[in-house]
């Protein structure tokens, strides 16, 4: 007798915490993906389908059309690729900003840290971040925040 109702304590208890598990599994998901903005990681995304590179040049030919003039690829100037998303300003020349490069998700740099290849985070103020070559050397980019939106 006592060991059929221990086996249905020990059923009680299990089913318990599995209810618990998927109680818990359900609010986790339920919140995670009511926060909105999901994002996939970089390691696991797929990368774009490869398409075939089409020369406007021979299919203007192909179909009996004039030659066309070569159009040059407009190269990214370095303001371009450079976003400030925001500034932390300290006293004393210390501070951090947050800084999206090439469109990538921004990133905190503190100050003396290389951004990019060659080009160092050189100070921060209040709405802006000056990026350099050298720590000590000419400012080579001025990053400002966006205006604020006037109420």
């Amino acid at each position: 007798m006592q060991t059929s109702a221990s086996k249905r304590w020990a059923a009680r208890v299990v089913t318990f915490l599995l209810g618990l598990m998927v109680a818990a599994s359900a609010g986790y998901w339920g919140l995670r993906l009511s926060a909105g903005g999901f994002e996939v990681p970089a390691a696991i995304s797929v990368a774009p389908s490869a398409q075939a590179h089409v020369d406007p040049a021979h299919v203007a030919r192909a179909l009996g059309g004039a030659e066309l003039v070569q159009q040059v690829a407009a190269v990214p100037t370095l303001a371009s690729r450079f976003v400030l998303v925001g500034v932390l300003a300290g006293a004393s020349s210390r501070g951090a900003a947050l800084i999206s490069v090439d469109g990538r998700p921004a990133k905190p740099y503190r100050v003396g840290v290389e951004v990019d290849p060659g080009l160092f985070l050189q100070s921060v103020q209040r709405r802006q971040a000056s990026l350099s070559s050298t720590l000590t050397g000419p400012t080579t980019l001025s990053l400002e925040l966006p205006s604020l939106p006037k109420k």
